[in-house]
C-alpha cells in the first residue's frame, strides 16, 4: 500500500518532475493502479454562473475586471437556467455538476440564490462543487449545510510565485478558505495551473502545498494556461507539453488517492497528449463544451477519444459523510492550513 505523506520537502518533489520520464511514468501509473480502476475516467460539468467584472487581478484571467478582453459581462443567472443547464450536464454523463462565479467573495444578497442552486442540482443526483471566492465560516457552513459536496479554490502556484500572478489576495487567504471548507465537512478541489511562465521549483512548490495539506484534497485540477488577448499572460511562452505530464505523473504520486483532473487548456491538447496524461494518473475530466470563459473539447470527441483507448467514464458515487477521511478533524486541530506555506518556504 502506497504512504499517504504530508510532509514533503521541496527537493524531493523537484526531483520527481525531473527523473527520468519513463520511470516518472511507470512509477506514477503503479500508484494510480493501486488506487483506482486505470480506464475509468470521472466526468464533470462547470457552468460559469456569474461571468466577468471580478474584482480580482489574476493576471490569467479574462473574467477579472482590471484587463480588457471583450469578454461579455453577465449578472448571477436565474437558479432555474442552472438546473435547466444541470440537467442537461447529467444528459451527457457528467457526474458532477461545477458552478463558478467570478467574485471575489459571495455577498449575502447573493448566498440565498447560491443556496438553492446547490439544493436543486443535489436533488437530480449529482455530485455539486462551486468555486466563488473566498468564504467565511459562516458561508462555509451554510454551504455544507445545503449539501454542496465539494468546494473548488486553487492555489495557482507557488507561494514564491504568487505575487507575480495576483495581488489581490493573498496566499495566506486561500489557505484559510480551504480551512474553513474542511471545518464545515466538504470535500476540497484545489490545483493550479501551469505555463505562467514559473519554474520547475514553482510546480513543485505548488504541489508541496497540495500534498502537505492536513487531508489531501480529493480532487485536483491540472489547468493549462489558456492565453487571452488581454490579459497580461497573452505573450507567454508555451509550456513542453511533457512537463504538463510531468506534473500530473508528480501529482498522482504524492496524493495517491486524490482524482487528478484535467481542466483548463484541453482544447489545445492533441489525443495523444491527453492519453499521455491518462496514463500518467489523470483520472477526471471537465466534459462539455466551454469551461467557463474557455473553449473545451465537445463531448461527442471525448466520447471517441475514450472509446479509442478502451476507457469508460466513472459511476456517480453517492456522497455519505462517513466517507470522509476520519483524520480530517484531528489533523485540522494539530496543523492549521495556515501555517504551511510559511512551513514549505523554508525547505
Amino acid at each position: 500500500m502506497t504512504e499517504i505523506r504530508h510532509d514533503w520537502h521541496r527537493g524531493e518533489i523537484e526531483a520527481l518532475l525531473t527523473r527520468p520520464f519513463h520511470d516518472l511514468l511507470y512509477e506514477a501509473q503503479s500508484v494510480h493502479r493501486a488506487h483506482f480502476d486505470p480506464n475509468a475516467i470521472q466526468v464533470s460539468t462547470l457552468l460559469s454562473i456569474k461571468t466577468g467584472a471580478c474584482p480580482e487581478d489574476c493576471k490569467y484571467c479574462p473574467q477579472s475586471g482590471h484587463y480588457n478582453t471583450s469578454l461579455e459581462r453577465q449578472k448571477l443567472l436565474q437558479v432555474e437556467k442552472v438546473l435547466e443547464e444541470a440537467r442537461a450536464a447529467k444528459a451527457i454523463g457528467a457526474t458532477r455538476f461545477c458552478m463558478g462565479a467570478a467574485w471575489k467573495h459571495p455577498s449575502a444578497k447573493d448566498m440565498p440564490y447560491v443556496i438553492e442552486m446547490v439544493k436543486g442540482v443535489r436533488a437530480m443526483g449529482l455530485e455539486t462543487c462551486m468555486t466563488l471566492g473566498r468564504l467565511n465560516p459562516q458561508q462555509a457552513n451554510d454551504l455544507a449545510e445545503a449539501g454542496l459536496d465539494y468546494y473548488n479554490h486553487n492555489l495557482d502556484t507557488s507561494p514564491e510565485y504568487y505575487s507575480s500572478i495576483i495581488t489581490t489576495r493573498t496566499y495566506a487567504e486561500r489557505l484559510e478558505t480551504l480551512g474553513h471548507v474542511r471545518d464545515a465537512g466538504m470535500k476540497i478541489c484545489a490545483g493550479g495551473i501551469l505555463g505562467m511562465g514559473e519554474s520547475v521549483n514553482d510546480r513543485a512548490g505548488l504541489l508541496q502545498q497540495l500534498a502537505n495539506l492536513p487531508v489531501h484534497p480529493e480532487s485536483v485540477p491540472i489547468n493549462m494556461l489558456v492565453r487571452v488577448k488581454g490579459t497580461p499572460l497573452e505573450n507567454v511562452d508555451d509550456l513542453d507539453p511533457l512537463e504538463f505530464v510531468r506534473t500530473v505523473a508528480t501529482a498522482r504520486i504524492l496524493m495517491p488517492h486524490s482524482r487528478v483532473r484535467l481542466a483548463a487548456g484541453r482544447e489545445q491538447m492533441s489525443d495523444e497528449l491527453q492519453a499521455m496524461t491518462f496514463f500518467a494518473g489523470a483520472n477526471s475530466i471537465f466534459y462539455g463544451q466551454r469551461l467557463l470563459t474557455t473553449p473545451n473539447p465537445e463531448s461527442d470527441h471525448d466520447h471517441l477519444l475514450f472509446k479509442r483507448l478502451g476507457m469508460h467514464p466513472e459511476q456517480r458515487e453517492e456522497f455519505d459523510d462517513s466517507t470522509l477521511d476520519a483524520a480530517i478533524h484531528e489533523n485540522l486541530h494539530s496543523q492549521r492550513v495556515s501555517e504551511l506555506a510559511v512551513d514549505a518556504a523554508a525547505h
